[in-house]
């Protein structure tokens, strides 16, 4: 699945990509690109909440929780 550009939010746990392109706009994302998520960012995918909805990712040496509407505006290429 190497290569493959898939939304961040399809991305499945344990697994790493590389951030392509940002789909939203405003303040949302600013949001985003003030926490790292800028082309060629590397992002993992560690852990789901019990809920299945946020979705913690180790971005930049840090954990972050994206819920699944903004990870699914983020389009990444598998790793």
């Amino acid at each position: 699945m190497k290569g493959i550009t898939i939304p961040l939010n399809c991305l499945p746990v344990g697994k790493k990509a590389k951030v392509k392109l940002l789909r939203s706009d405003g303040i949302i994302r600013r949001r985003m690109l003030d926490l790292g998520l800028i082309p060629d960012t590397v992002v993992e995918a560690i852990q789901k909440s019990p809920s299945g909805d946020p979705t913690a990712y180790y971005i930049r040496g840090a954990v972050m929780a994206l819920r699944s509407e903004e990870a699914g505006r983020i389009l990444v290429e598998m790793a």
